[in-house]
Parts: structure tokens; C-alpha cells; sequence
């Protein structure tokens, strides 16, 4: 009897330690919570937005009137622009879906990355050199349909190579962040931060004409000062896309799609079959069908907003040359004087544009998205007036192609500008 109490004793003092066991290896089958990305990689990741838009604000800034100085009529300057939309309609989905089935053994989003950035340098060197290559075969200072051309095509590339770096960028974000929603908003505050970083150092150097000096290499036969403070700048914008871009893909531990373990290399290619083109182009349009009212309605006047944006955002500079400094490309020095107060201009609208964005999600949770989308709206109408008021106070002050314009016109168009970027930054926050 007694030998049995203590084998019952003995088997109630091994449960306990068997069940602790086995609670251990449950313990140790579950698997690790993963860590977090570190914020100095995704700060270091979302560098390359400076990169990009410096160029942007390069573009943006000094194209429209260089392709008017190289000869293209002022009607048909905004035809060029075209690629904009149409390469962001259509180039953004298409590399997002390649390069979601990407299975280079560098990651899914680097290798578009670092050839988005080299395509941005092929074409800022085209567009710079678009008046000597066409000076070699034969174009003169008063015919340049070479340098036209050359110009036209760099261009288009140009937009396109944005387009295909910058999508990747912000998915090479979110695939660091994972789920982790504090992290994803670090992450795009990052990305904010550089593209106002990129903007601000992009329209200063657009600003400035003394690049010339600088780079003394750039003042050619066919490169006038002009042309010559354009190519300077794009090879500053070179040097910066090239040092971003390597900070980025070098601080990316991007896990390659076939060893990533979600998307196993066989079923990405089980998945492309002949109806993967046909299932992309119904993610796209097909999803048309099921949208509300209300949804068409945001839409529409998202639409209607950026009809307005549009042309302020490709004649901004153009309008403070022409309008406000009263002159003409390759007339006199007015024009360029204009252009580059314009830059200035453009600068300051991106320091408001950066300041807003940081500040946009406080302000959207305190009086809601829908009050500041009307606002900032409104705001954009009323200043959009202004720049017709002042346009014609300075067409009727009788200054316009005769001498400079007064101080009082040159502020009120720089304020303008300024005020510009609060709207601009909701109207970019909401789409």
C-alpha cells in the first residue's frame, strides 16, 4: 500500500514536468515575431526620392522654356508634356506588375530601381546635349529641328524612366515595413521628406545662372548661357541621382522572390500564363463598374483639380518670364530673368508643399480629409484669380517689354506661388 501512494506521488510530480516540456516545445515551434525594420535603412532606402525629384524640379522648372528657346512654338510647348500622364497611366502599373513577379536574385524592386536611375541619366545627358548633337548634323542658331527632336525624344524618356523608379521605390518601402503600420507611416514620411528636400534643392539650382561658370565645359557654339546653366544643372542632378540611388539599393536587405518563401518561384510561373495580361488590364479597367456615385463624384473633381494644376505646374516659370518680366525666348535677357525668379518662386511653393505634408494628417484627424480637400481647393481657385489679376495689373502698368518689373508685382507672384503649396501638398496627400 505504501509502495502505491509514493508511485502516485511520483507520476503527480512528472506530469508537472512533462507538461512544462511540452509547453516548451510548443513554445519553440511557434515561430519568432519578425523584427523590426531598423529607420535608419528605411531612412537610407528612401533617399533616392530626393534624387528623383531633383530632376523633377529641373524639369518642371526649365524645360518648358528651353524647348521654346530651342524653337517650338509656345502653343505647342504643353504637346510634349503629354508623356506625363500617359507614360504614369500606363508605365506605373505595368512595372509595379513586373516587378511583383520579379525573381532576380538582387530582390524584386532594386533592379528596376537602378535601372530607372540610369535611364534618368541617359536622358538628362540627351536633353542637355539636345543643341550640340544637333549643331552635328547641321542645325543652325536660327533652325534646330535636330535639336527639336533629340530634345522631344530625351524627354519622353525622361519621364518614363521617373515613372519607372518611383513606383518601386515606395514598393520597396512597403515591403520593409510589412505589416507594420507605424512603420509604413515613418516610411512615407521619410519618402515625403526627401521629395521636399529634392524639390527645394532642385528649383535653388534652376534658380541660380551662374552654373555656367562653374562648369565652363558647358558654353559651346550651339549652348548658349541658357542652354549651358541647363546642361550644368543636369549634371549636378546626375551626381545626386547617382549617390541617392547607391544609398539605397546598397542599404536595402531585399529577400530575392524565390527564396522569400510567399511566392515561390514555381507558383509565380504557374501564375503567368497566357490570361496574366488579360487579368492585369481587368485589375486596371475592370474595376470601373463597381465604383459608387460618390466615388465618380471624387474622381470628377479630382480630375477637374489636376486640369488646373496642370498647366501652372508646366507654365509657372513660362508665365513669370512672359507675363510678369515682359519677355521672349532669345529676346533680350528679361525672359531668363523671369525664368529664374519663377525657380525661386517654385522653391518657396515647396517649402510650404513639405512643411504641409508633415503636418497634413494632424490637421485631417482635427477637422477631417473632406474640409481641407474643399479648402485647399478653394485655396487653389482663388489663387489661380490672383495670377490673372496680376497679370493684367502688369500688362496695364505699360513696364511690359520696356524695363524691369516693379518690386510690388515680383512679390505679389512670388507669394502667389508660395501660397500655392498648401494645396498643391493636400491635393498630392488625397490622390
Amino acid at each position: 500500500m505504501a509502495n502505491h501512494e509514493t508511485q502516485q506521488q511520483q507520476q503527480q510530480h512528472q506530469r508537472p514536468r512533462q507538461h512544462r516540456r511540452s509547453k516548451g516545445r510548443h513554445a519553440a515551434a511557434r515561430p519568432a515575431a519578425p523584427a523590426r525594420v531598423p529607420l535608419r535603412m528605411l531612412l537610407r532606402v528612401a533617399s533616392v526620392a530626393g534624387g528623383i525629384q531633383f530632376g523633377w524640379a529641373l524639369q518642371l522648372s526649365l524645360l518648358t522654356p528651353y524647348v521654346q528657346q530651342l524653337g517650338i512654338p509656345h502653343v505647342w510647348a504643353s504637346i510634349i508634356w503629354l508623356c506625363g500622364p500617359l507614360s504614369g497611366l500606363l508605365v506605373q502599373p505595368l512595372v509595379g506588375h513586373l516587378s511583383d513577379r520579379c525573381t532576380s536574385r538582387f530582390g524584386r524592386r532594386r533592379p528596376f530601381i537602378l535601372g530607372g536611375a540610369l535611364s534618368i541619366v541617359a536622358a538628362v545627358l540627351i536633353i542637355g546635349h539636345s543643341a550640340d548633337i544637333g549643331w552635328w548634323f547641321g542645325d543652325t542658331l536660327e533652325h534646330r529641328p535636330w535639336a527639336v527632336g533629340v530634345f522631344v525624344f530625351g524627354f519622353w524618356i525622361l519621364d518614363v524612366a521617373n515613372n519607372v523608379t518611383q513606383g518601386p521605390c515606395r514598393a520597396l518601402l512597403g515591403d520593409l515595413t510589412g505589416k507594420d503600420q507605424r512603420r509604413t507611416r515613418v516610411a512615407n514620411a521619410y519618402y515625403s521628406l526627401f521629395m521636399a528636400i529634392g524639390n527645394i534643392l532642385g528649383y535653388a539650382t534652376g534658380s541660380y545662372s551662374g552654373w555656367y561658370k562653374v562648369f565652363a565645359f558647358t558654353l559651346t557654339p550651339a549652348c548658349n548661357i541658357s542652354c549651358a546653366n541647363l546642361k550644368s544643372a543636369f549634371f549636378l542632378d546626375i551626381i545626386f541621382i547617382a549617390v541617392t540611388t547607391y544609398i539605397s539599393i546598397v542599404a536595402a536587405k531585399e529577400v530575392p522572390l524565390s527564396s522569400s518563401g510567399a511566392h515561390p518561384v514555381e507558383e509565380a510561373a504557374a501564375g503567368e500564363s497566357g490570361t496574366a495580361g488579360e487579368a492585369f488590364l481587368w485589375e486596371l479597367f475592370g474595376t470601373f463598374r463597381y465604383f459608387s456615385t460618390p466615388v465618380w463624384t471624387i474622381l470628377t473633381v479630382t480630375a477637374l483639380t489636376w486640369i488646373g494644376w496642370f498647366p501652372f505646374l508646366l507654365f509657372d516659370t513660362d508665365w513669370m518670364g512672359r507675363e510678369i518680366y515682359g519677355g521672349e525666348p532669345n529676346e533680350g535677357p528679361n525672359y531668363d530673368t523671369g525664368v529664374r525668379m519663377g525657380a525661386l518662386g517654385l522653391l518657396l511653393n515647396s517649402v510650404v508643399l513639405g512643411v504641409t505634408s508633415v503636418l497634413l494628417e494632424r490637421l485631417c484627424r482635427k477637422q477631417g480629409p473632406g474640409f481641407l480637400w474643399g479648402i485647399s481647393n478653394i485655396l487653389m481657385a482663388v489663387c489661380f484669380i490672383s495670377m490673372l489679376v496680376v497679370t493684367y495689373v502688369a500688362n496695364n502698368i505699360g513696364y511690359v517689354g520696356k524695363d524691369l518689373p516693379p518690386t510690388g508685382i515680383v512679390i505679389a507672384s512670388l507669394i502667389i506661388f508660395t501660397i500655392l503649396g498648401f494645396p498643391l501638398a493636400d491635393c498630392q496627400w488625397e490622390s
